[in-house]
């Protein structure tokens, strides 16, 4: 893992989520291309394995001047938290991590689904996971205004699960599956940003309060979106097309 982090307070951040397994040169060339301080992955970066996935994908993504984050999915099996570890990258999973002015607060996994995939767990476990993390650094604290940081912090939610009854866990069929548990936590702290996935035909952008909530879609696809950050705290979301040419 890779503590050795300097962000400014101008930054892009790429999100993409869903992985899968399956790799996307367009992403590469993306972040060759651009100007990237941050990429944030989702979760379900494997699609129940392989680990060596892990390991290789990380590999190369290392050779890009960025600071990578992840969390696992529902997909990802036991041994995923331990493999972004051991890499480069920094895994936010029941984590907080700080730096300028943002906080970053993490938990993967998902609500329960039709699958019995690996990574999931009932709503109370969720929810008291996730409250747990967000009680270890107040958001209230992070959001005062201060001499250095006059407009505050920005906190920042990363989940695989997005929060239910948004654009942003909507399946073909109109049905709402995400998570009650990611839908509480935000309306009881207020993050500004709730990054998530596992929705993959829900790319959307969408509002609780405050809370911006963006779901990037399917890597698979060619879906990211991008996040761009300045020093009066301004949130700027865009979807971006990360398909080879």
């Amino acid at each position: 893992m890779n503590n050795g982090i300097e962000w400014g307070v101008y930054l892009n951040i790429l999100a993409i989520s869903d992985v899968h397994a399956k790799e996307n040169s367009g992403l590469y060339d993306y972040l060759e291309k651009n100007d990237i301080d941050i990429l944030i992955i989702s979760g379900d970066i494997t699609n129940f394995g392989p680990l060596e996935f892990v390991e290789e994908f990380f590999g190369k993504l290392a050779k890009f001047d960025i600071t990578t984050i992840a969390i696992p999915g529902n997909c990802d099996p036991d041994g995923v938290v331990e493999k972004i570890d051991e890499s480069d990258a920094i895994c936010l999973h029941n984590f907080v991590l700080e730096n300028g002015n943002i906080v970053f607060y993490g938990f993967g996994g998902s609500n329960p689904t039709p699958f019995n995939t690996p990574g999931e767990m009932d709503e109370k476990t969720l929810y008291n996971s996730i409250k747990s993390v967000m009680d270890s650094k107040e958001i209230d604290s992070v959001k005062e205004h201060s001499d250095k940081f006059p407009y505050g912090k920005i906190p920042i939610l990363v989940t695989h699960a997005p929060p239910k009854d948004t654009a942003c866990d909507k399946i073909e069929d109109g049905a709402h599956v995400g998570s009650e548990s990611v839908r509480k936590i935000i309306e009881e702290y207020k993050p500004r940003l709730n990054l998530c996935g596992h929705i993959h035909e829900a790319r959307s952008f969408d509002m609780i309060g405050d809370t911006v909530i963006a779901n990037p879609g399917m890597l698979e696809n060619g879906f990211g979106c991008l996040i761009e950050l300045d020093d009066n705290n301004n949130v700027i979301a865009n979807f971006v097309e990360l398909k080879w040419i």
